[in-house]
């Protein structure tokens, strides 16, 4: 690592530690040379998948977009920030391991992923998804859903 103060390349690590669940190592470094501490950072470097819409388009999978739609779906209900950024991280990595093959993964299995765990976490939550994912036609198939949602909880 290069120094910031002098350039000189040689330093010592005085300190590591982990960051955001792990995924990231901040290093307190000291160079040699010059004496002067500098804080690097270091993350793993994925190549990003794409995702496959409905209509066959390709685009790089978008953390932004995942969580824009579970905020939504969840806004209003007594959860944290942190369960949600929880929540989540689960779906993305969920993603990340059923696209390794391919470095791709269908719109429609990251849905379904979506309304699995809000499914297990939140019933509101659920249908304010569903209604806008399964894209309802009318009042019927709306309450159609309503109904499995109460029969899948009767079931638990």
């Amino acid at each position: 690592m290069r120094c910031p103060h002098c350039g000189t390349i040689e330093d010592k690590v005085i300190e590591s530690r982990s960051l955001a669940n792990g995924d990231a190592v901040r290093r307190r470094r000291e160079c040699i040379s010059c004496g002067y501490r500098f804080t690097s950072y270091e993350k793993i470097d994925e190549r990003q998948f794409m995702v496959v819409k409905r209509d066959g388009r390709r685009e790089p999978f978008d953390r932004v977009k995942l969580e824009r739609g579970v905020i939504r779906a969840l806004e209003k209900r007594p959860f944290s920030q942190m369960q949600i950024e929880n929540l989540i991280n689960e779906i993305e990595d969920e993603a990340a391991i059923l696209s390794k093959g391919s470095r791709e993964i269908s719109s429609s299995i990251i849905g379904d992923q979506v309304l699995k765990r809000l499914g297990a976490l939140d019933k509101v939550a659920y249908i304010r998804f569903a209604s806008v994912y399964r894209h309802f036609e009318d009042l019927d198939e709306f309450i159609q859903e309503i109904k499995n949602v109460g029969q899948d909880q009767d079931k638990t």
